[in-house]
């Protein structure tokens, strides 16, 4: 399932898998991995600097995650463009949820802006059986 939100023309799609072969459910451990893509529909170059992550659990554990740039890079996308990459998250459940904002900058002026990452659920799909 792919999920997506646009904000001032950026538009964020996230695609999530689980990762059986990297899990431990005896151990409370489940991994997932996540593809977004970001692709600027706007009219204007923008420079992603900055991430900010919620990360919900079902066992009632929240964690928030922030930092520069995304997978080490903070990519640059002319109108039209798209930038995609692969990230990962941990679970003590096999049912959690994440969104969060891209801190942005419209490199033509510098003024930042936040762009929406949509909620999406980690479910292991065993679980939905």
């Amino acid at each position: 399932m792919i999920v997506t939100a646009i904000t001032d023309g950026i538009k964020v799609c996230v695609e999530t898998n689980y990762q059986p072969e990297y899990s431990s459910p005896g151990q409370s451990h489940y991994v997932f991995t996540y593809r977004i893509t970001i692709e600027n529909n706007g009219d204007y170059t923008i420079k992603l600097h900055r991430r900010h992550w919620y990360i919900h659990d079902a066992n009632n554990a929240m964690r928030e995650v922030e930092g520069d740039g995304v997978v080490g890079q903070q990519p640059v996308l002319e109108p039209g463009q798209k930038h995609q990459y692969v990230s990962g998250c941990n679970l003590r459940s096999g049912f959690g949820k994440m969104y969060g904002t891209y801190m942005m900058e419209k490199v033509v002026d510098g003024k930042e802006f936040a762009v929406n990452i949509p909620e999406f659920n980690m479910i292991v799909p065993y679980l939905l059986n």
